[in-house]
């Protein structure tokens, strides 16, 4: 009897590694409650002692991500020399940070030797780690810039366009905000003729892609990077964008961040993947509705790529 509850227990556990709670309930009929139980405490166990995760940190991304979809945030630390995440705290900003970095100790913090984040998390960083470096996440500058470029087809619109042009651009937004070399030929085609027939948002266009270049660019020798980046400034501040001249003196105050990404060989682009992999989490369970639990499956999704669990064969 026991034999048989361990061996349904195992295959609840490794079905939860697979399907979402609520099919592996219906599959078993049993209530999510009980499964989620089965699969949370089969986490732990596999994750072990996860202060052993806040070892041998050098290398760290900090980001928040909705737990709820809405506004309720979790902050998500990740190393990045592993790729696993290795703490998840409530909140955002220093409320979400502090409590990892009191956990790492004094010692565990002169380790860090550098720190991948937005601009959010810079404050306590060079508070708590006045060692580390501070990057500047790409994926944040070009995320300023998308969000500039929208402000300015709204301002020269005026929210609900009334002609074509605007109504056209409106549902095209989507052509403006991709990368270029991600687009279709027929969609470079008829964004260069809609640009075409309004100036200030087709020379935003071309400053947003000049400074996608810059940053993508496999920089060797960072002068240059940095007088690319002050020309890019220049050129920003005499186009008469308000949008994007806010852009250029956020960038002009944080350049060493913005270079440091080139100087260091960390990936910058995994803080943003993981994100990437909560969201599809919180997708397939239509929201979590245990906060806690929703951290383990986090812990299991992006720090155990060898799930015991997973490896059973049903």
């Amino acid at each position: 009897l026991l034999a048989a509850h361990a061996s349904t227990v195992a295959k609840l556990a490794a079905l939860s590694t697979r399907l979402p709670v609520s099919a592996v309930a219906a599959m078993a009929r049993l209530s999510w409650a009980t499964v989620a139980k089965v699969d949370g405490r089969a986490i732990e166990l596999a994750l072990g002692d996860r202060s052993a995760l806040l070892q041998g940190l050098r290398w760290i991304g900090v980001d928040e991500v909705s737990r709820t979809g809405g506004r309720v945030y979790f902050t998500i630390v990740t190393n990045l020399e592993t790729g696993r995440v290795v703490w998840i705290g409530d909140g955002k900003g220093r409320k979400g940070l502090l409590p990892f970095l009191r956990a790492l100790g004094a010692k565990g913090r002169r380790k860090i030797r550098g720190v991948v984040s937005d601009l959010g998390y810079q404050p306590i960083i060079a508070n708590q780690l006045p060692r580390a470096v501070h990057i500047l996440d790409r994926f944040h500058i070009v995320q300023w810039v998308n969000e500039a470029l929208s402000q300015i087809r709204r301002r020269l619109f005026s929210g609900a366009p009334r002609d074509e042009l605007g109504r056209t651009l409106k549902a095209k937004k989507w052509m403006l905000l991709s990368a270029r070399e991600h687009l279709e030929h027929k969609h470079k085609l008829q964004l260069n003729e809609l640009l075409e027939l309004n100036q200030p948002l087709f020379v935003a266009y071309l400053l947003k892609e000049q400074l996608r270049a810059v940053l993508k660019h496999p920089w060797r020798r960072f002068g240059i990077l940095r007088n690319r980046l002050h020309d890019w400034i220049v050129e920003v501040l005499g186009a008469g964008l308000p949008e994007l001249r806010c852009v250029a003196h956020r960038i002009a105050n944080h350049l060493d961040a913005v270079i440091a990404g080139h100087e260091h060989d960390v990936p910058l682009g995994l803080c943003e993947a993981i994100n990437g992999k909560i969201r599809v989490l919180r997708f397939q369970a239509r929201r979590y509705r245990d906060a806690e639990y929703f951290k383990l499956k986090i812990f299991q999704r992006c720090s155990l790529p060898d799930n015991p669990w997973a490896q059973i064969v049903l």
